[in-house]
């Protein structure tokens, strides 16, 4: 019988370990124990999950012992603070914050794309920024077709990204709007209710913001080249749940669209979706709630024969965060087993 696993989830009761509960149950995960954890403010909370009823607790060394594998979703300061003592009590942790992403020994994984970055000794795996796995799936499958050699991406992104608390922000303005109130945000610096705004982080002397910064360095360490020139804008949008990015390719070569398209076929994880006749492309109402990454547009440039055009929409919670979580535990668990027939 295979060997059965025990999990933590540290941000159990957010947007991302919402999903992260639905996809263990849905990919029927090897769970034995699942323990949930989040603030002071949940302890004690009941939760039906996975076919059984879990008690929210609040991370601590006790509650991490024993455990095989923990994902963190609750920010980079729990990380940082939690992920040392999970990992002495001897479970490998999954970090969707941005603690250890750029840590040059913690390894930035998007499986479909760079699974060897993990090892059998890989106690700690970061997963990229959303808006980075997004990009990176859309044009992963092109590195067949000669070196990239630029990328410029315009991101329109989802209320998501900021938490279960701003998806309902976005939903509560819409009503107030429509009825003729006035909204006043608390999770957004603007309204984002009929609107859109540059990505609300920090900017540093660059002119980047903290978004597009992480999409800048993620994306070279995701795809083993930081020769890529990536020159993002990072917008924030009406939207609840998915992600869109508007993509522009040099490569060092001419490209030919029908290669392009090609280079799609078999890759896991991206659908096409691009038919011209009916003015039909990746859209975040047919993303959210999916697996897959949706790729269309695509067009050679009018004024480059080196460049290439595309559009990408992909569920933030899912393959953004949750999903990509899960596929990580899915690829250590085959260390943990092949160890075992040793």
């Amino acid at each position: 019988m295979d060997r059965m696993f025990n999990v933590g989830i540290v941000g159990a009761t957010g947007a991302v370990g919402e999903e992260l509960i639905k996809l263990l149950e849905e990919r029927k995960f090897p769970l034995s124990d699942l323990r949930l954890f989040a603030s002071a403010a949940s302890k004690g909370r009941v939760i039906e999950a996975c076919g059984r009823s879990c008690v929210v607790d609040v991370p601590s060394a006790d509650g991490f012992r024993s455990l095989d594998i923990v994902f963190f979703s609750a920010g980079s300061g729990t990380s940082k603070q939690f992920t040392p003592i999970a990992v002495e009590a001897g479970a490998r942790v999954i970090d969707n914050s941005s603690a250890f992403r750029m840590d040059a020994n913690v390894p930035l994984v998007v499986p479909e794309i760079n699974p060897d970055a993990l090892t059998a000794d890989t106690t700690i795996a970061a997963v990229p920024n959303c808006t980075a796995i997004m990009l990176v799936m859309g044009i992963a499958p092109l590195r067949k077709l000669g070196k990239i050699q630029r990328v410029i991406v315009s991101t329109y992104q989802a209320a998501s990204g900021a938490g279960a608390k701003a998806m309902q922000e976005l939903i509560d303005q819409t009503k107030q709007v429509l009825q003729g109130e006035k909204p006043i945000p608390v999770q957004f610096p603007h309204q984002i209710a009929f609107n859109l705004f540059s990505h609300n982080t920090p900017i540093d002397e660059t002119g980047l913001n903290e978004e597009e910064r992480k999409v800048v360095a993620e994306t070279q360490k995701i795809l083993s080249d930081p020769s890529i020139e990536v020159t993002p804008t990072c917008v924030r949008v009406p939207i609840l749940r998915a992600h869109t990015e508007s993509v522009h390719i040099i490569f060092d070569r001419e490209i030919e669209e029908g290669a392009a398209r090609l280079a799609y076929d078999g890759f896991p994880g991206v659908r096409v979706i691009d038919d011209r006749a009916n003015n039909t492309f990746p859209m975040p109402i047919d993303a959210s709630g999916t697996d897959d990454v949706l790729v269309g547009r695509i067009r050679k440039d009018l004024y480059n024969i080196r460049a290439l055009n595309l559009l990408i929409s992909g569920d933030q919670l899912r393959k953004g965060a949750a999903l990509n979580s899960i596929q990580i535990a899915e690829e250590m668990i085959k260390f943990v087993r092949e160890r075992s027939l040793v």
